[in-house]
């Protein structure tokens, strides 16, 4: 039998035989910078220890919990997660944002010995000269930051990923005295941000070639991590691109929710990473996380949202319907499911779904009677195409019973 697969030529793959060198790994960002979004509410720790056993069902290996630096309940949510993390065993592990200061570093400590869960410490700083400008801080204020606070981690035998905020627009030398500083102190991830949504495909691969040239120069045994933002929408190919360019942790946040326009999707992420042939994780749950994370939240997953979103594998357009249709009858759902899609609808436990309305044809009416258990003569087949023609919209199944019906 013919794989659906060997009928589609992928200049995707033909051009570019790219395998990422070492496994890739995933930090979710949802309960921490997602909830930096204008527009969300910041759920309840139900919620989020929910969240936490979604994320870890979908192979995602870290999340941030948080900002253990603003005290009061934000820390004890914290210590909550981390705690769930340990009494449920979960793969997941924990990470923090925190301040390059003292203060903010000292309660992950706490964190760390009263759960037994290794809480890394995000460890972050401006390191743009616009940046840096706004803050009348200069490269000797920066790296007295950086020292003391990773000193502390050092002492208190915390792992370090160290984060440079706004890198996409950060001098070379001052990126460079950085994270050297960091290495030197025992940081054992490097973190490229691009806060502003500045970076194209092109400039990313630059930073992180950049970044890779310096730990090697080094000799370092140094993780480089990606976080982008969506400000000019690239926020999945600027991940793919750093990929490419030897990031091995990508950041992203359920539905790409986060400050101004979002972050990069982590869910999309993870489709796109499957495609490319990159991670072999079971995206199954899927819909869960982005439905759960929608509602925890307080906002919609918009119709048109890809692959995960309402309309993502329905269609009403006859030549398109009738293709699916005939790839159905063929016995061969692989076939459906590529025929007029670039996504297969089963790798994220959904299917592809025919609806009738005004630009739909005889062929959408008989599967849709059929699906529904409705005898399809010919008059009731006219009645539901003639409702679909006069709709503005697809019709419900109801409407279809009732058409087909004449009630």
């Amino acid at each position: 039998m013919t794989s659906a697969r060997d009928l589609i030529y992928d200049w995707n793959v033909e051009q570019s035989a790219f395998r990422p060198a070492e496994p890739i790994q995933f930090d979710d960002e949802t309960l921490r910078d997602g909830l930096q979004s204008p527009s969300v509410s910041d759920p309840p720790v139900e919620k989020k220890i929910e969240l936490l056993h979604v994320m870890d069902a979908l192979g995602i290996h870290t999340a941030n919990l948080g900002l253990p630096g603003a005290g009061g309940r934000p820390r004890e949510v914290i210590m909550q997660l981390a705690q769930e993390i340990a009494d449920s065993k979960l793969n997941i592990g924990a990470n923090v944002a925190c301040r390059t200061v003292v203060s903010d570093c000292a309660p992950v400590a706490e964190i760390t010995q009263k759960t037994g869960v290794p809480v890394e410490v995000c460890a972050f700083i401006g390191s743009s000269k616009i940046r840096s400008y706004a803050e009348d801080w200069g490269l000797d204020i920066m790296l007295e930051h950086t020292r003391a606070a990773l000193e502390f981690c050092q002492k208190e035998n915390l792992p370090v990923m160290y984060v440079t905020e706004d890198t996409t627009r950060a001098h070379p030398d001052t990126v460079r005295a950085l994270y050297t500083a960091a290495i030197e102190l025992g940081a054992k991830r490097l973190c490229i941000c691009d806060t502003c949504g500045h970076a194209t495909p092109q400039g990313t691969r630059a930073v992180v070639g950049f970044v890779k040239s310096i730990v090697d120069e080094l000799g370092a045994d140094v993780g480089i991590d990606w976080h982008g933002h969506r400000d000019r929408d690239l926020g999945i190919a600027n991940c793919l691109a750093a990929i490419e360019a030897g990031a091995t942790r990508i950041h992203g946040t359920a539905l790409g929710i986060g400050e101004r326009t979002g972050n990069a999707p982590m869910d999309l992420l993870l489709v796109n990473c499957k495609i490319n042939g990159w991670i072999d994780n079971d995206l199954s749950r899927l819909p869960e996380y982005v439905t759960m994370a929608a509602e925890a939240v307080g906002v919609d997953v918009p119709y048109n949202y890809p692959v995960l979103g309402e309309d993502a594998f329905e269609t009403g357009t006859g030549v398109h319907a009738a293709a699916v249709i005939k790839a159905f009858r063929k016995g061969d759902v692989e076939l459906a499911d590529l025929v007029y899609s670039g996504v297969p609808a089963n790798m994220v436990g959904l299917e592809q779904k025919i609806r009738v309305g005004p630009m739909s044809g005889k062929s959408n009416v008989l599967w849709c009677l059929e699906t529904l258990g409705i005898d399809a003569d010919d008059a009731a087949v006219q009645r539901v195409l003639d409702a679909g023609k006069a709709s503005k919209r697809l019709l419900t199944d109801d409407e279809i019973r009732a058409a087909a019906t004449g009630t």
